[in-house]
């Protein structure tokens, strides 16, 4: 049978209906989303809502930051517990494929990622034919120096005297408690980890991190500090947390310290610094004045930009009323 063709019965290029077909068609409902008539509000500036809104922050930001500067400033190494870190320099934490490179599932103590480790962590996935646990880079690149802590207590025979360093309690108590687990079942840490092999550059497997079973493992704090990656090249993780004692005396009394450092993490390759920090904390955290240096920042630029459109704005609609009046 014959039928004719016209180029109106295709809708939006697509092909003829059938004869007697309902017309088909790729055109939105004419509803008010769809055809984008939803009510909107847009905002108006003038000088009446920018300038205070400038003034404002400013007012706000400035004393803020004035208070954690001057907070930062005031932390010192007598007041409550005393925190050790140890610090890295020019070490790219925040490089994509680096912060990619784990497996959080394997970390959570799943028994199926623990033997097949997720692609992420290549090439630190498998090594001698076995499963690398902890698998990835950051797990691999773990910091492993150990740091000493001595108080010459007499000078000519150099006796020392040893500051315990507590090693529980530097974590997050979400990650210890919740983001890291060792895997499931019966039997010794060694047992639950007999398939598996260390990283590549680790000098132990992971069940050999410390003699306490509540501190081995996935759920060793010192590698639990390591895997919560930082945002900058320079940075400082917390170490070891030394205990204030009494209130009679500081923690850590004033005269001459020993620092005995065990090298095993090299920095050269990546012309890196690394340095241990002892600090106090306050309400706001550990001595950092970048927050405070910040707000003052932001705060000061807000005012000046306040004042630089208050002139502007007075002078010109000085001379436009004067114009005005001249017409």
């Amino acid at each position: 049978m014959a039928m004719n063709y016209n180029a109106k019965d295709e809708v939006d290029g697509g092909p003829p209906c059938a004869p007697g077909g309902a017309a088909k068609t790729r055109r939105p409902d004419n509803t008010a989303f769809k055809q984008q008539r939803l009510p909107a509000w847009q905002p108006i500036l003038t000088a009446g809502t920018v300038l205070p809104t400038f003034f404002i922050i400013g007012l706000i930001f400035i004393p803020i930051g004035i208070g954690i500067f001057v907070t930062s400033n005031n932390i010192r190494e007598i007041e409550g517990n005393v925190f050790m870190y140890y610090g890295l320099s020019n070490f790219y934490q925040n490089h994509r494929r680096y912060v990619k490179s784990r497996d959080d599932s394997q970390l959570n103590g799943d028994p199926s990622a623990l033997l097949n480790p997720s692609k992420e962590c290549e090439p630190y996935r498998r090594s001698e034919d076995k499963p690398i646990a902890p698998c990835g880079a950051i797990a691999n690149s773990m910091f492993n120096d150990t740091l000493e802590l001595f108080l010459v207590t007499n000078e000519s025979d150099l006796t020392l005297t040893p500051i315990t360093l507590k090693k529980k309690g530097i974590a997050w108590w979400t990650d210890k408690n919740v983001k890291f687990r060792n895997p499931p079942g019966a039997g010794s840490l060694e047992e639950k980890f007999k398939d598996t092999t260390k990283p590549v550059n680790w000098h132990q497997p992971v069940y050999k991190l410390d003699t306490d079973e509540d501190n081995n493992g996935f759920i060793n704090e010192d590698f639990i500090v390591w895997m919560r990656t930082a945002a900058l090249p320079t940075f400082r993780k917390l170490y070891r947390l030394i205990e204030r004692r009494s209130d009679l005396h500081p923690t850590l009394p004033a005269g001459q310290y020993y620092l005995n450092i065990t090298y095993n993490y090299p920095v050269h390759s990546f012309d890196g610094r690394k340095r241990m920090i002892l600090s106090t904390i306050s309400w706001m955290g550990g001595k950092n004045p970048f927050l405070g240096i910040a707000y003052i920042t932001i705060g000061s630029i807000s005012f000046l930009l306040g004042v630089v459109l208050l002139v502007i704005n007075h002078k010109y609609r000085n001379s436009s009323n004067t114009a005005d009046i001249t017409i």
